[in-house]
């Protein structure tokens, strides 16, 4: 008796320190996106010290400096904040409801779907157009709400069509992710045939806005994107413990009373919509859904009361460290963020699929 009550309080004590260290590591992440932040605030083309940051942050500061900060610094942040936890959740969800640790938006053709809207918004309705090609020329997008809703449209009908497949045929996990990967494949050959037909000018800005660019929207779009990954993030949060019902198996959570192909659907769904918002605004950012989970997972395990805001945050201080890197690595010259993510992602997918192999 007294030994099983021993036990029973030693389980508690277990169960609280770790309790706390995730909580612990939650504070962490928020510490280093803060510090994220301020690095990103304070690098780039103009130099200023800290302090200069500061008093501009307040408005106190020379008013170039205030508009530097403002709308071109705290706007990419804010961006890379907002872009980087939507992606990431939408990932941490999507590998968690499919039972696969690479699904994530990049990979199951999302993203493809939105180039794919956008080639067709540039080229074919012409949205896309080069300025002073007497001085040299620059790619602008002359209409970029166009480019972003036939982004957007594209990039949610592709998920809406593997979901009504899923539904109709009885597709496993597996195999959604199969079919997001052909319809990768044929969104990807849709591209190649557009842009075949295209004007050098505007495959250039078809080409221009594939590139992820966090320096492109205004306070208008970010506070769209807000409204999006804050609502999308209370969903996913308030369906945390039908998650964690997932995560053990899909007879444990139906035995649980857990409606796994509803909660499956509607996950997935959400996820597609935060991505193509995402996308819509700021171009190709891949395997940011990759890394973020990928590394809470390991970190805070699969309990999603955790894994959700970790990878959130995670999700934006890899993407905030990605833009900085982008803008300093070659300054004054800013690299596309997105392949910054990409040379992160491509060897963690490796590193995923070879420990699978292994398993195997």
């Amino acid at each position: 008796m007294v030994s099983n009550e021993y036990k029973y309080k030693n389980e508690i004590a277990i169960y609280h320190q770790h309790t706390y260290n995730k909580w612990l590591i939650l504070i962490l992440l928020l510490v280093a996106v803060f510090v994220m932040m301020l690095v990103s605030l304070n690098l780039g083309s103009s130099d200023m010290s800290l302090s200069d940051v500061f008093f501009a942050f307040i408005g106190q500061g020379d008013p170039k400096e205030t508009v530097i900060i403002w709308q071109l610094r705290m706007a990419r942040v804010v961006a890379a904040l907002l872009t980087g936890a939507g992606l990431s959740l939408a990932g941490c969800v999507m590998q968690n409801n499919l039972r696969n640790p690479l699904a994530d938006p990049y990979i199951l053709g999302i993203s493809s779907a939105a180039i794919f809207g956008a080639n067709i918004a540039i080229i074919v309705l012409g949205a896309g157009s080069v300025i002073g090609i007497s001085t040299g020329g620059s790619v602008a997008i002359n209409n970029p709400y166009t480019v972003t809703i036939c982004a957007f449209v594209s990039s949610m009908s592709a998920m809406l069509i593997i979901l009504t497949l899923a539904k109709l045929r009885g597709f496993t996990p597996e195999a959604i992710v199969l079919a997001g990967v052909a319809l990768s494949a044929i969104f990807y050959a849709g591209t190649i045939i557009i842009q075949y037909f295209a004007t050098d000018i505007t495959l250039s800005a078809a080409i221009f806005w594939t590139f992820g660019d966090l320096g492109r929207v205004s306070w208008k779009e970010i506070l769209i994107l807000n409204v999006v990954v804050m609502l999308t993030t209370a969903y996913f949060f308030f369906m945390r413990w039908d998650y964690n019902a997932l995560a053990n198996g899909e007879e444990t959570a139906k035995s649980l009373g857990v409606k796994t192909e509803h909660v499956r659907f509607l996950g997935l769904l959400t996820a597609t919509l935060v991505t193509s918002v995402a996308v819509s605004f700021m171009g190709m950012i891949g395997f940011i859904g990759l890394i973020g989970p990928q590394i809470m997972r390991r970190i805070v395990g699969e309990d999603h009361r955790f894994l959700i805001p970790a990878s959130a945050l995670a999700g934006s201080a890899i993407l905030l460290a990605s833009d900085t890197l982008a803008r300093i690595v070659i300054s004054p010259v800013v690299l596309p963020v997105g392949a910054i993510t990409s040379l992160l992602g491509g060897p963690m997918f490796l590193f995923i699929l070879m420990k699978g192999v292994r398993r195997a």
